[in-house]
């Protein structure tokens, strides 16, 4: 059976390239077709789901696996992938005390910090790794943390400072935190919250940090079928949580907006005269009855604005492709942007037969795509060069995977010309399953 074929006992996340994979494998001197841009030194890591068993409860469950390419003058140095080797994935019974911000799949993202390198799930704690994939162990910034730490977190172009949320069970169930550029925990605050919502993603500008509060809640049901634990609910209603950057709970307002799910954010910023603007991929609902094991629902590019003093967004479909994965010149962070990158998905994120990446040009409202034909592609990250002043000046970069080989390739594209021939495609060793986030990290 190929992996891209399919059989009806099994849920989606164990079918196609969505299946893990079982060896964990080093490979040198990799090959190229084309030419990697010599500008490109560091680090290309990417975490997803990879069940050590071979099953789990949810796609969002199995156990994390990096996978990475090292670049170096020009080269492909090196292709790795490893388990994070947390307690759970070593075995260890789970720790007395609810929550256990240990128990850790660490499967969502991985990324650079003040130094450190940091796989994340955002029910737990960072945990820490080398460079070459190999597990360090928990990071809770000399003990001040005692939340969970979101798979999510923004780092401030301007400040180099860390941004990130923590959310669980049992109150408070909301606390937002942030690290300074050298890696310290500068403050904590608890955020009101009716209750335990499931909280992926959050925006963040130069002067404020924006979380979603949304009607996609803690569920008993789907926690006791040993899925994950949160379900819609028609009586949450949604709104956004506005805290003034710096400021303290006081500063905190909430805007309503229309019932929706929001996995992930392409970015936020902030027009001249205070309204404040998101980006996002958009969900019109997630999970009616709980999380499906045959099926996901269909996100396109939404954009919110909020005036100064409104209680209530502005709401506008920017698009009605089904997307997911949206990215963004991270130079940008914070900051206005008029491009965003992302996977077109199709009907069905859940197939794994989407085959291209889009470029969404806002200004001119034009938008490109580059089809892969064969490949599935991952998540793709934009890398600006150094110095750089056009907004999509740089490169694309993420994992495909070819149905025709059964294997992988990383893929870097001309983030100003999507659509043309790759700059490079890399030969990777093995199948890189279909994961979440990684990121690109330079001089690492």
């Amino acid at each position: 059976m190929s992996q891209m074929e399919t059989t009806a006992e099994k849920p989606f996340w164990e079918q196609g390239n969505l299946a893990p994979v079982f060896e964990e494998v080093t490979a040198f001197d990799l090959p190229v077709e084309g030419a990697i841009p010599p500008e490109l030194n560091g680090l290309y890591a990417r975490n997803g789901a990879n069940p050590r068993e071979g099953h789990a409860g949810h796609w969002f469950m199995g156990d994390g696996m990096l996978h990475g390419v090292s670049l170096k003058d020009g080269k492909a140095e090196w292709y790795r992938n490893r388990w994070v080797r947390t307690p759970r994935f070593n075995g260890a019974p789970p720790r007395p005390g609810i929550p256990d911000i240990r128990a850790s799949t660490a499967n969502t993202n991985v990324i650079a910090h003040a130094g450190k390198i940091m796989a994340l799930v955002e029910n737990a704690l960072p945990m820490m790794m080398t460079r070459d994939l190999d597990t360090v162990g928990f990071h809770d910034y000399g003990g001040k943390l005692d939340t969970p730490f979101t798979a999510h977190p923004k780092i401030c172009p301007a400040t180099g400072e860390l941004h990130f949320f923590g959310y669980g069970f049992v109150p408070p169930f909301l606390t937002y935190h942030a690290v300074d550029a050298s890696g310290a925990l500068m403050r904590s605050i608890p955020i009101p919250t009716k209750a335990p919502t499931m909280m992926h993603d959050f925006a963040m500008t130069s002067d404020h940090i924006i979380f979603m509060d949304l009607p996609v809640v803690f569920d008993m049901p789907a926690a006791q079928r040993g899925t994950m634990p949160f379900a819609w609910n028609d009586g949450y209603g949604a709104r956004l949580g506005i805290l003034k950057r710096g400021a303290g709970i006081e500063s905190l307002r909430w805007v309503e907006i229309e019932p929706c799910y929001v996995f992930h954010v392409a970015n936020a910023f902030e027009e001249a005269d205070g309204t404040i603007v998101v980006d996002v991929a958009w969900y019109s609902e997630l999970w009616r009855g709980g999380p499906s094991a045959k099926t996901f629902d269909k996100a396109s590019l939404k954009r919110w604005r909020i005036p100064p003093g409104a209680t209530k967004a502005q709401e506008q479909l920017l698009d009605d492709k089904a997307i997911e994965f949206p990215r963004v010149n991270e130079s940008l962070t914070g900051a206005r942007h008029n491009i965003v990158y992302s996977v077109d998905t199709g009907s069905d994120l859940a197939s794994g037969r989407y085959t291209s990446v889009r470029k969404y040009d806002l200004k001119s409202g034009n938008n490109t795509v580059h089809d892969f034909g064969t490949g599935v592609p991952s998540e793709f990250v934009h890398i600006a060069p150094e110095g750089s002043a056009g907004e999509d000046d740089g490169w694309l970069m993420g994992f495909v995977y070819d149905r025709a080989r059964d294997t992988s390739d990383l893929v870097i594209l001309d983030a100003q010309r999507i659509e043309a021939k790759p700059v490079a495609r890399i030969g990777l060793p093995a199948r890189v399953p279909q994961g979440f986030h990684g990121n690109w990290m330079p001089g690492v």
